[in-house]
């Protein structure tokens, strides 16, 4: 009995990649001509657009008709149904055989330890476990790298601290002020 359903979901998977084969790419109006359009998707709303207007010879738009197959629309890749949890007692309502769960992302991280615990309890698949250790991995590893280049910053600036110390002060000639130059008076050459 829990071999057939994961056999479904693959069924049901294959025949969505199938269909994703013959959808073709949708661009946006006129992305080919001009290079300021991207070529990713805007919904045409021009009087005249020929892709609105479905018009022969034009690229396709997104329709009704390029949707998935019912049994495969929203499986994750795994094959599993997600169901979004915010606490413990939302893992109760999952099927384990059927459905994973995606911790939210607004859940700190004593629940979400709490949330993992009791997933693995009843062996419930947990679609963004692996997100989650590798951030904070991560944001231990940007900590390290801080604490150290703080610690290198300190360092050069007590060896700067050092040399000026032991750099004898070089003895400089004052230069003796210049005397401003006074205009010459009205009826008084310059000299």
């Amino acid at each position: 009995m829990t071999e057939k359903k994961p056999s479904l979901s693959r069924e049901a998977l294959k025949l969505r990649a199938r269909a994703r084969n013959k959808k073709p790419n949708f661009v946006r109006a006129e992305s080919w001509k001009y290079d300021r359009f991207s070529l990713s998707w805007r919904k045409p709303r021009g009087l005249d657009n020929k892709i609105r207007r479905k018009i022969k010879g034009w690229p396709a738009g997104p329709s009704m008709g390029y949707k998935g197959p019912k049994v495969a629309r929203f499986l994750h890749p795994s094959g599993y149904r997600e169901v979004i949890v915010f606490n413990v007692a939302g893992l109760s309502t999952i099927d384990p055989n059927t459905q994973a769960a995606r911790i939210s992302h607004t859940v700190g991280k004593r629940k979400r330890s709490l949330i993992i615990a009791e997933a693995k309890n009843l062996s419930i698949k947990i679609l963004n476990f692996k997100v989650s250790k590798e951030t904070e991995v991560e944001k231990t590893e940007e900590a390290a790298e801080g604490e150290a280049a703080e610690a290198e910053v300190k360092e050069t600036k007590i060896e700067k601290a050092e040399k000026k110390e032991k750099k004898p002060k070089k003895e400089t000639k004052k230069k003796a002020p210049k005397k401003p130059k006074s205009k010459p008076k009205k009826g008084e050459k310059k000299q």
